[in-house]
């Protein structure tokens, strides 16, 4: 069993966490917010009071922060935990941030003689819990190696995306797809009910036509197809049309600096960006079809 320092225990972090915990490893943990901390402590966990703490003699550092700005923060800052780690310690970022701060943040640690991978992860909150989550992973062989025991008490696909950087860029390719898929989705139980064509019907055709996506048959955006989607919850959300935004921003950005031509990708941040403006960043992410109604 491993030692892990964990820095971020928010909705994500927390129960990725606990999962570590319950699969034998020693987790110390840190997070600013203090009902986080109690959270965590909670459930086994020991809690320290800095991110250099959480680094300091342990086997593993996994971070899972906001933004690339924090990533770097914690890792490259005066004092980071780059710094702090001792020899033979390997960094794993489940951030979801842009691909250069990855790339950069990784060539850091190898130039201190430290494995590092981007790890972000797909399975929302749930996914979390349930440690069901899928990990896109980029860093050397030997840093995939290290990480994939560790990865494994907290998800059940485990890819290996290539060199570093390279899970970043996975996670943003595959959030670009969702959130225009997504919308079209939306798009067509909106034109459904204009029909009068009933949601379970066309539901129970396109889920086995060439209709049927994730967005349908796994996250259906209306009531009653799918259970377990958050369209029978009022939308709270499992991954919020804030955390979409950012996204699609982020692929954007790399749109923008590799040249990609990426439309519906531009129109879907449009879109999703007027949906936050509105007051819905913390509504689930379906709950676009909302806004594609008119509702307020």
């Amino acid at each position: 069993m491993a030692t892990v320092g964990f820095i971020g225990l928010g909705n994500m972090g927390g129960p990725m966490a606990v999962n570590l915990i319950k699969a034998g490893h020693q987790v110390k943990g840190f997070d600013l917010s203090q009902p986080a901390i109690a959270s965590f402590t909670e459930n086994g966990g020991n809690s320290v009071a800095s991110a250099q703490d959480a680094a300091r003699d342990v086997d593993i550092v996994i971070t899972m922060l906001p933004a690339g700005a924090h990533v770097r923060a914690v890792y490259l800052a005066d004092g980071g935990v780059v710094e702090t780690a001792r020899a033979g310690t390997t960094f794993i970022d489940c951030s979801t941030i842009d691909v250069q701060t990855a790339r950069d943040v990784a060539q850091a640690a190898a130039d201190a003689g430290l494995d590092m991978v981007d790890a972000p992860v797909s399975g929302g909150v749930a996914g979390a819990a349930g440690a069901t989550l899928t990990f896109m992973v980029g860093g050397s062989e030997a840093g995939f190696a290290k990480a994939q025991p560790i990865l494994e008490a907290m998800g059940k696909n485990i890819v290996h995306a290539g060199d570093a950087g390279n899970g970043q860029a996975a996670k943003i390719c595959n959030n670009m797809i969702l959130g225009i898929s997504m919308i079209g989705v939306c798009e067509a139980f909106v034109l459904a009910e204009k029909l009068g064509l009933d949601h379970q019907k066309l539901f129970d055709i396109s889920s086995t036509a060439s209709g049927q996506c994730w967005s349908l048959t796994s996250y259906c955006p209306v009531p009653g197809p799918v259970e377990t989607a958050p369209s029978n919850r009022d939308y709270k959300p499992g991954f919020s049309a804030a955390m979409m935004l950012k996204d699609l921003k982020l692929a954007q950005e790399a749109a923008q600096g590799t040249g990609a031509p990426t439309p519906l990708g531009a129109q879907a941040t449009a879109i999703y960006s007027l949906f936050d403006a509105a007051g819905h960043a913390q509504t689930d992410f379906s709950g676009i079809i909302r806004f594609l109604r008119g509702e307020s």
